[in-house]
C-alpha cells in the first residue's frame, strides 16, 4: 500500500521539535476526504489543534509538520470544555443533576467539566479505537486512514481486527463506509472483513 497512513496515536512533530500526538483526524463525509488532523500537545490535555492538511509534511511512522512550535500554539483549538454547575443529591452523584441557570451552589455542589469537538461545519473526527460494526455485528477498531495523496481523498480505513491474541490488520476500502459517526458502519459482513488481505500498520510506541 503506497498511500500514506495516518496512524492515529503517532508522534507529530513541528520543524523545530516535537509538538505532541495525533489523536484523531477529520474528514469531509460527502467528499471523503481527510481536512484536517487533530493534535494534542504532550502534558496540556484540552488544548488539541487542528492542523490542516497543507502543514503536513509527511506521515506514516510520526507525522512532520511544515511549522514551528511557536506557529503550531497559534492554530485553531480542536476542542473546547465548559464546566457545567451540579448539584449531588441522596442518592443521586453531581454527574446527574444540573440545575437552572444562574442558580446558586450551594454546599456539596460540584463542577462538571464537558469537552465537545469545534470542528469545521458538517465534517467529522475520527478517533482511534472507535468500534467498527459490520453488517452482522462489530468486527474491530479504528487504527487509522489512508489517504491519496493527490487529492487527499481517504481510499481505506485502517482495522484492527479481532482480539489481541489474534490481532489482525486490514484495510477496509472507504466506499464500504456507510456511517462514520457516532461509530463507523459498513456494507460489508465479518466475513467479508476477514478475507480482506492483513496489512501492516505502524502502531505508536511500537
Amino acid at each position: 500500500m503506497d498511500e500514506p497512513q495516518f496512524t492515529i496515536g503517532v508522534t507529530a512533530r513541528c520543524s523545530d521539535g516535537e509538538c505532541g500526538a495525533v489523536i484523531r483526524v477529520v474528514i469531509d463525509p460527502v467528499a471523503r476526504k481527510l481536512t484536517h488532523i487533530v493534535v494534542e500537545p504532550t502534558h496540556r490535555l484540552g488544548l488539541a489543534r487542528l492542523v490542516p492538511l497543507n502543514l503536513v509534511e509527511s506521515s506514516n511512522d510520526e507525522v512532520a509538520l511544515r511549522c514551528s512550535v511557536d506557529e503550531f500554539d497559534k492554530l485553531d483549538i480542536a476542542e473546547e470544555t465548559d464546566f457545567l454547575p451540579g448539584t449531588a443529591y441522596e442518592g443521586y452523584g453531581g454527574q446527574y443533576v444540573l440545575p437552572l441557570p444562574y442558580l446558586p451552589l450551594g454546599p456539596g455542589s460540584t463542577t462538571l467539566p464537558v469537552t465537545y469537538d469545534k470542528l469545521p461545519l458538517g465534517e467529522v473526527g475520527v478517533r482511534r479505537g472507535v468500534p467498527v460494526h459490520a453488517t452482522d455485528g462489530e468486527i474491530g477498531k479504528v487504527q487509522g486512514l489512508v489517504i491519496d495523496p493527490a487529492d487527499h481523498g481517504v481510499t481505506h480505513v485502517l482495522l484492527q481486527e479481532g482480539h489481541l491474541w489474534g490481532r489482525e490488520e486490514v484495510a477496509i476500502p472507504i466506499s464500504a463506509v456507510v456511517e462514520f459517526k457516532p461509530e463507523m458502519r459498513l456494507s460489508m459482513t465479518k466475513q467479508e472483513v476477514r478475507d480482506l488481505p492483513a496489512v501492516d500498520i505502524g502502531h505508536p510506541g511500537d
